[in-house]
C-alpha cells in the first residue's frame, strides 16, 4: 500500500474538493481543480479529509456544509449525502458552518439566477463565465432552491473519498485488498472483522487516492431517502439554538436604528435633546442616510430613536401606490419588450385572429421574517468580527469591510443560523450599521431592526403585470400563447446592493422566471418589459415563479372554462411532453377528490414546474361572512427526483402552502410618500395557526436528478385558491393578494 506525499497526490494536505462529476459509478479526480487549498480549522483529535470532512479520534463525523441554515433543513441534508456514502453512523455526524472560501462558491446558484448580475466582461461567455465568476468571487449563495442540486455531488464524493481512505488504512491493518472492504456504521467492515473510523483516520489521511473512485451500491446500510432526524431540531426545540440576537460578549452594548422613506433619502436632521432624556442611552449616531442610537438594553436605544423624530428628504422617484399602477399600464401599452423566450411561428399561430387575451398583477409583497435584520460587530485593533444571519458570509464580510475602511482579509464572518426570510438574509444593511457604530463606540454593539424598520426597510418582491394573449385551434387547445410582463428588473437591483453599486434597469431573464407554460403549446413568446417603481425590491420566496405561476395556470383555467372543457383534462391533454408534471397533478387531483370544479365546488388546482422540480396542488376554500378567504385543506404532489430526507420535502411542502397562503390572501401592501401602509405583522393580515388547512403532501418515487424544494410549493397556492374562487363564487380574481369583490 501507497502512502502519498507528491504533489500529485491526494492526501490530507492536498485533498480538494471543488467540483466533480455528479453521480456516476467512479470519479475521475484528475479533473477536479487543483488551485485552492481548503481551509477548515482542525481542532486537537481531529484530521481533515477535504474540504467538507473531518473525523475525530473519538469518532465524531464533522460535517462543514456551505449553505445557511434558514430553517430549510439543510444541516440535516446536506451531512445525511455525505453521512451515506461515507457509511456513517447517524448518532455521530456534527455540522459547522464552512468558512469562506472559493470551494464552497454556490456556481449552481451563479448559472441559474445571477447572470443578468455579472460584470459587462462576462455577459454573452455563458455558464462557464458564472461558474468562474461566482468561484474566484467566493460567492456562497444560498437560495434559489439550489443547496441539494449544487452540493449534492461534491457532498456524495467527499463522502466517498474518505470512505476509500479509511478503507486503505484498515486494509493495511489486515493486509486486505481495499477495494473488497465495506463501511457500515461508523466502521470499516471485512467480514467479522471491524475498525472504527476514528482509529484510522488519522493514517487514512496519509493514503494516496486512486484514479477512479468508486462510488457507494447496494440498498444495506443506507441513509438516502431516510427520515433520520434533523441536526438542528432539538436545540431550536428547547431554546439552546443561536441567533444573531442571542449573541453576548463582554461590554457590549445595544443599538436600533431609523431610516428614510423608501428610495434615496437624506437625513436633515433630528430631535437630539429628547432621545438623550431615554435612561440607558450612550450615544445618538447620525449617518448621511439613518440614524441611530446606543444604548445598554435594545428597548431604551429603539424608545430613543422614535424620540429623534428624524426628517427625511427623499430624491428622485417616490414609491405611491397610484405611480405604481400608472407605470406598469405604460410599460405594457409599451410595443417594445425584450423577449427572453421564443418557439414556433408566433406570425402563423396568431394569423386567424380572435385571440383571447386577459391581464393580470401582482402586488409587492413584503418578506416579514420572524427574525429582522440583525447583526452583532466587535473591533479588536484593525480586525473586526461580525455575527449575523447571512444568506452570502463573503458578501457580508465584503460590506463588512466597506463599512469598515479596512480590507476583507481583516473581517471574520459567524454565519449565525437564520430566523426565516427566504432572500431577506442576502442584505448586508444591519451589517454595516453595526459596523458603523462598533467603530465609534469601542466596543461591541449588537443591532436589531424594529418590526416598522424591518417592514419600511424590507426588500420586496417586486409589482408585477402581465398581459396574456393566447389563440386557442380546434377543440380548445392553446396554439399560441404570448406573454408580457411588466416588472422591475429585481436581481441587478439586490445583485447590485450586494456589491454596493447602483443595480441597471434592463430587461432581465430573472424578472420573467417560470413564465414560460409548462405545456405543449406550439407556438410561444414571453417579454419583459423593466419599469421603474420607487421601491427596494429583492429577492422573495420562488422569485418572480410566485407571480408568473400565477398568471400562466389562471389563465389557463379561464381557457378551459371558456373551452367548456373540466380545468384537470384541459391541462393533461396539453402535458404529453411533460409526464412528470402530469403524473403530480393526476396525483393530486386522485388523493383530493377532485371534483371537476364545477360550479359551486369551492375546489382549485394549478401545477407548475421549476427548480428542476414538479409540483401539483389541489384546495379547498370558503368564504366567510366577512369575505375573508380560507383554504381549509390542501393536497399536494412533488416531484423532486431523488429524496434526500422525505420528511424534510414535506416539512418544506407544508410550510410553502403556508407561506403562498400568506402571500395570497394577506392584507395589500400599498404605498404612500415612500412608506408602506401596513408595518406590523398583525396589519399583515397573516392566518393564525386556527386558520391553516389540514395539508397532505405525496412524494412520487423518481431516480432523476435531484430537484429543489424549498420554494417549490410556493407559485402553485395563489392560482390553485383563485381557480377554488372562481368555481365557488363565479368571481375571477385577477389580481394577488386575492380579495372578493376585487377583479
Amino acid at each position: 500500500m501507497r502512502r502519498a506525499r507528491s504533489s500529485n497526490g491526494i492526501s490530507r494536505r492536498t485533498l480538494l474538493v471543488g467540483g466533480g462529476l455528479g453521480a456516476g459509478l467512479v470519479i475521475a479526480w484528475g479533473l477536479w481543480p487543483r488551485s485552492y487549498q481548503p481551509n477548515l480549522r482542525v481542532a486537537p483529535g481531529e484530521t481533515m479529509f477535504n474540504a467538507f470532512l473531518k473525523i475525530a479520534r473519538d469518532g465524531r463525523v464533522i460535517v462543514a456544509v456551505p449553505q445557511a441554515e434558514l430553517g430549510q433543513g439543510v444541516y440535516t441534508s446536506l451531512p445525511q449525502i455525505l453521512a451515506d456514502e461515507l457509511g456513517a453512523d447517524w448518532r455521530t455526524v456534527s455540522v459547522e458552518p464552512a468558512p469562506i472560501h472559493p470551494l464552497y462558491a454556490n456556481q449552481l446558484m451563479a448559472e441559474n439566477t445571477l447572470g443578468s448580475g455579472l460584470p459587462s466582461t462576462f455577459q454573452g461567455i455563458g455558464r462557464w463565465a458564472a461558474r468562474e465568476y461566482a468561484t474566484r468571487s467566493v460567492l456562497m449563495l444560498t437560495g434559489g432552491s439550489s443547496s441539494i442540486r449544487a452540493f449534492e455531488p461534491r457532498m456524495r464524493e467527499a463522502g466517498a473519498a474518505a470512505r476509500a481512505l479509511l478503507s486503505m488504512a484498515a486494509a493495511e491493518r489486515w493486509d486486505a485488498e481495499w477495494e473488497r472492504l465495506d463501511t457500515a456504521k461508523g466502521f470499516v467492515v471485512n467480514g467479522n472483522e471491524r475498525i472504527a473510523f476514528g482509529e484510522v483516520a488519522e493514517a487514512a489521511a496519509g493514503f494516496e487516492l486512486p484514479a477512479n473512485l468508486p462510488i457507494r451500491g447496494g440498498i444495506e446500510n443506507r441513509l438516502l431517502g431516510q427520515a433520520v432526524p434533523r441536526i438542528d431540531l432539538p436545540s431550536k426545540v428547547d431554546g439552546t439554538a443561536q441567533f444573531a440576537g442571542d449573541v453576548r460578549l463582554p461590554e457590549m452594548v445595544f443599538a436600533s436604528v431609523m431610516a428614510g422613506p423608501i428610495g434615496d433619502s437624506r437625513l436633515l436632521r433630528v430631535d437630539r435633546a429628547m432621545a438623550e432624556k431615554v435612561p440607558g442611552v450612550l450615544r445618538i449616531f447620525e449617518h448621511e442616510r439613518w440614524t441611530g442610537a446606543v444604548a445598554t438594553n435594545w428597548w431604551a436605544a429603539d424608545k430613543a430613536v422614535r424620540a429623534l423624530w428624524p426628517v427625511f428628504r427623499t430624491h428622485g422617484t417616490i414609491a405611491e401606490t397610484p405611480a405604481i399602477h400608472a407605470r406598469m399600464t405604460a410599460a405594457l401599452g409599451n410595443e417594445v419588450g425584450s423577449r427572453f423566450y421564443s418557439r414556433g411561428d408566433m406570425d402563423a399561430a396568431f394569423a386567424g385572429g380572435g385571440a383571447i387575451e386577459a391581464r393580470y398583477s401582482a402586488g409587492a409583497a413584503p418578506n416579514a421574517p420572524l427574525e429582522t435584520l440583525t447583526a452583532t460587530a466587535r473591533w479588536t485593533g484593525t480586525r473586526l468580527e461580525v455575527w449575523a444571519p447571512t444568506q452570502a458570509p463573503g458578501l457580508a464580510r465584503a460590506a463588512a469591510a466597506r463599512a469598515g475602511g479596512i480590507g476583507a482579509g481583516q473581517v471574520t464572518i459567524y454565519p449565525m443560523l437564520i430566523g426565516g426570510g427566504y432572500g431577506r438574509k442576502l442584505e448586508t444593511a444591519a451589517i454595516e450599521q453595526a459596523v458603523h457604530m462598533a467603530k465609534e463606540m469601542k466596543r461591541p454593539v449588537q443591532l436589531v431592526w424594529s418590526r416598522a424598520e424591518e417592514t419600511i426597510q424590507d426588500s420586496f418582491r417586486p409589482p408585477a403585470a402581465a398581459v396574456i394573449r393566447a389563440q386557442v385551434a380546434q377543440g380548445g387547445l392553446i396554439a399560441g400563447w404570448h406573454v408580457r410582463i411588466a416588472a422591475p428588473a429585481t436581481n441587478a437591483q439586490a445583485i447590485g446592493r450586494l456589491r454596493g453599486e447602483t443595480g441597471e434597469t434592463e430587461a432581465e431573464a430573472a424578472a420573467v422566471d417560470g413564465a414560460v407554460p409548462p405545456y405543449a403549446v406550439p407556438a410561444v413568446a414571453v417579454d419583459h418589459l423593466p419599469l421603474e417603481t420607487g421601491l427596494r425590491t429583492g429577492i422573495w420566496r420562488s422569485g418572480a415563479h410566485s407571480y408568473t405561476a400565477f398568471f400562466t395556470e389562471s389563465f389557463v383555467d379561464e381557457l378551459a372554462r371558456m373551452a367548456g372543457i373540466e380545468p384537470l383534462s384541459y391541462r393533461m391533454g396539453m402535458l404529453t411532453e411533460n409526464p412528470r408534471l402530469a403524473r403530480v397533478l393526476s396525483t393530486a387531483a386522485a388523493l383530493a377528490g377532485w371534483d371537476g370544479g364545477g360550479k359551486g365546488s369551492h375546489m382549485g388546482l394549478a401545477a407548475h414546474s421549476a427548480f428542476g422540480s414538479h409540483a401539483a396542488l389541489v384546495l379547498e376554500v370558503n368564504v366567510g361572512e366577512d369575505q375573508r378567504i380560507r383554504v381549509s385543506r390542501a393536497v399536494c404532489a412533488v416531484d423532486c427526483g431523488r429524496v434526500v430526507n422525505p420528511d424534510i420535502v414535506k416539512q418544506l411542502v407544508e410550510g410553502g402552502i403556508v407561506y403562498g397562503i400568506a402571500g395570497a390572501t394577506g392584507t395589500r401592501i400599498n404605498f404612500k410618500s415612500g412608506l408602506p401602509t401596513v408595518r406590523s405583522l398583525r396589519g399583515m393580515g397573516l392566518q393564525r395557526l386556527a386558520d391553516s388547512p389540514e395539508v397532505t403532501v405525496e412524494i412520487i418515487e423518481s431516480q432523476e436528478e435531484p430537484g429543489g424544494v424549498t420554494e417549490l410549493a410556493v407559485p402553485v397556492v395563489a392560482p390553485a385558491i383563485a381557480n377554488a374562487i372562481f368555481a365557488a363564487t363565479g368571481q375571477r380574481l385577477r389580481s394577488i393578494p386575492l380579495a372578493i369583490g376585487s377583479a
